[in-house]
């Protein structure tokens, strides 16, 4: 794994991460944001849009996978770390691992986004992600779980 990924401001981009999880829900989506992140810098940003944009693919992992897959080579894409606020759903994780990114790091878990949704937890990322990327969280997980905690599940 690249060990410059180490060295990355990990609780900087976690919190880019929680401002637009806020963004989102605050205009009426689910709260959830991403950023992608190469070299130390954001490259990309984004947040949920499933209900503004009426597309139940607007996660931000998704629709940022996607754009990656668009405008960079696999090898550039290997160099590059998603962080997430919360750790990706299995449609999201099976979008990454086609991407091919070096690392994806989230705050809370999706065993806990099923408690404050009531539902059953989702298949863990890392089981779809596999051996190519790997998976770092929970970062920062009591901010995280904050925006969660105050939003209308």
């Amino acid at each position: 794994m690249n060990s410059a990924f180490d060295s990355f401001d990990h609780e900087a981009h976690m919190r880019e991460t929680f401002e637009l999880a806020r963004a989102a829900a605050a205009r009426g989506d689910e709260p959830f944001g991403s950023v992608l992140i190469r070299d130390d810098s954001i490259i990309m940003r984004d947040s949920n849009r499933i209900n503004t944009a009426d597309d139940i693919r607007r996660h931000p992992e998704l629709h940022l996978a996607y754009e990656a897959c668009n405008k960079y080579t696999p090898e550039e894409r290997a160099e590059m770390v998603m962080y997430t606020s919360t750790e990706p759903c299995p449609m999201c994780a099976g979008g990454m691992a086609t991407a091919g990114f070096g690392r994806v790091v989230y705050s809370v878990g999706s065993d806990e986004i099923g408690e404050f949704t009531s539902s059953s937890p989702a298949v863990p990322s890392a089981a779809i992600l596999g051996e190519a990327t790997e998976v770092i969280g929970p970062v920062l997980n009591e901010e995280g779980r904050e925006i969660h905690r105050g939003y209308d599940w």
